[in-house]
């Protein structure tokens, strides 16, 4: 017998699997998903994510043969846990507070991760910052039995250029793509909203869906505030549209919420803003859309159109989409500093798997499997999950990613444009001026705000706290604290970046 024992998630072709699957159609989604799960295993066994499309991670006990069985989706947008107890048991879920609240788990700093976090802003690879808790990665699955643990790694992100198709093919390929999925992405009785920034991903999910109300966040910074561009891609496909206005002083006070709910440390600032939002759109739909995936797919970030200038030098310093602190900094800031813990060593594996391919290629691969997972899709289900909102990405499909896949790097980005082959597809249903807008990013004031005597005290506290002696030379980050309000607002992220750990230490070390 097979028991589902942890899930979290969203099938999407339930209807094609419960044909394929001998399921009735008439079962509410968590009974038609258990079941899925149970008799795609008995089918297709460790190979049952093959045939599934959607987000999910979960586990699996096979009585007969007293084994356990735990897989994380393609791209990571679930996440997925485990440890080893002294005594030889395995925890293990998709929380990690659920794991800490058993018997056997014992709570301890893994320092080492902040010598990486302080490089990416998230926690990248497969270790966390408890001793001992390990993430499933992506593509991987687990088995655990008699036990003994195994590890295996059933998908792997691979590219192979066709050189012989049109933009418009491309374009034209995107597009119906897009079309066989948004019917799945809900069912007829589910009833969506869309987040809606000024850019083109969820300009294109929203015109591709039947979403009636569109939610954006803005500010009233006006040089920082996209909803305006937001409210007019409504206007213009006929859709409503909701405004949360974020003030200074609401982003500061929920960080130590976000953290904890975030049960790592996360140096994104647009995380905070995300939480706001997803508290303000949970007050009114439970489901709500989101466009993540597209960038690292189809190449959305500008630093993508350096790749060739970058050449072979990638594999020695890219690391993924941010890389905050370089070694000297960090040498120079921690008092525990580690030499042998270097943040390249994360993607080095990625880089023998792209040997031979563009630059492009290389570094779109990096953030699909490291900085996706450590960083957005993290965000997007921790707070979510804490607002009690669902959130689904049309866009991060294993059928999306396919075609990104087979394109080659020109159709991705040029000298004048990123995205280029989405974006001609998204002009069938978008103008032009909103399928080809600059990518402007999901941006928060916090450059300005967090220089601001009215908003940093919690900074500042922090920066001079017994938490900061504990792991800093606190006279090296004050002065990086002080250059930072002096003037060089390049040194934001920096700030933010050790403010948003000692805050995460404080809540889990300290608190609790």
């Amino acid at each position: 017998m097979i028991t589902v024992k942890n899930y979290r998630g969203h099938i999407r072709n339930w209807e094609e699997l419960c044909e394929r699957l001998e399921l009735p159609l008439d079962l509410t989604r968590e009974e038609r998903e258990q079941q899925i799960l149970v008799r795609a295993y008995e089918t297709w066994g460790y190979e049952m994510a093959d045939h599934m499309h959607g987000m999910f991670a979960f586990a699996l006990w096979d009585d007969e043969e007293k084994k356990l069985f735990c897989l994380r989706d393609q791209f990571g947008t679930k996440p997925f846990y485990y440890y080893e107890t002294q005594d030889g048991k395995l925890l293990y879920g998709t929380m990690i507070r659920e794991i800490m609240d058993q018997p056997g788990f014992v709570k301890e700093l893994n320092e080492e991760m902040l010598q990486i976090y302080l490089t990416l802003t998230y926690v990248g690879g497969e270790n966390t910052f408890f001793r001992g808790l390990k993430k499933l990665m992506p593509g991987h699955y687990l088995i655990w039995q008699n036990g003994r643990l195994t590890v295996e790694r059933y998908w792997t992100p691979q590219f192979h250029p066709d050189e012989s198709r049109t933009l418009e093919e491309w374009a034209d390929e995107i597009h119906s793509t897009i079309q066989e999925i948004m019917p799945e992405v809900k069912t007829a009785d589910e009833t969506a909203e869309s987040f809606l920034s000024g850019g083109v991903d969820s300009s294109y999910v929203l015109a591709m869906s039947d979403v009636e109300m569109t939610d954006s966040c803005g500010y009233e910074e006006a040089r920082f505030d996209e909803s305006g561009l937001a409210k007019q891609t409504a206007d213009i496909l006929g859709r409503k549209n909701s405004r949360c206005l974020i003030t200074p002083e609401e982003y500061f006070s929920i960080v130590p919420y976000v953290m904890y709910h975030m049960e790592q440390p996360l140096g994104d600032a647009s995380a905070i803003a995300f939480t706001i939002a997803c508290i303000a759109t949970a007050e009114h739909t439970k489901l709500c859309y989101s466009g993540e995936g597209a960038d690292e797919f189809f190449g959305g970030y500008n630093m993508y159109r350096n790749a060739e200038r970058y050449g072979d030098n990638l594999k020695t310093f890219y690391v993924g989409n941010t890389n905050i602190m370089k070694e000297d900094e960090k040498k120079r800031i921690l008092k525990n500093y580690d030499p042998d813990v270097l943040p390249i060593e994360l993607v080095q594996h990625i880089y023998e798997e792209t040997e031979g391919l563009d630059p492009l290629t290389k570094m779109s691969d990096v953030d699909i499997q490291i900085w996706l997972e450590g960083d957005i899709y993290l965000n997007v289900d921790k707070m979510s999950t804490a607002a009690g909102l669902e959130i689904r990405m049309p866009l991060t499909d294993r059928r999306i990613f396919d075609i990104a896949s087979r394109m080659p790097a020109r159709y991705k980005v040029n000298e004048e444009q990123n995205k280029v082959a989405f974006r001609t597809a998204a002009a069938k249903v978008l103008p032009e001026e909103i399928a080809f807008r600059k990518k402007l990013g999901f941006i928060v004031p916090i450059r300005i705000w967090m220089a601001d005597e009215r908003y940093n005290g919690d900074v500042r506290r922090l920066f001079q706290s017994e938490i900061a002696e504990k792991f800093f030379h606190v006279d090296e980050i004050q002065a990086i604290f002080n250059d930072y309000v002096g003037g060089n607002s390049d040194n934001w992220r920096k700030v933010w970046t050790i403010y948003t750990f000692l805050v995460w230490y404080e809540e889990y070390f300290v608190k609790r």
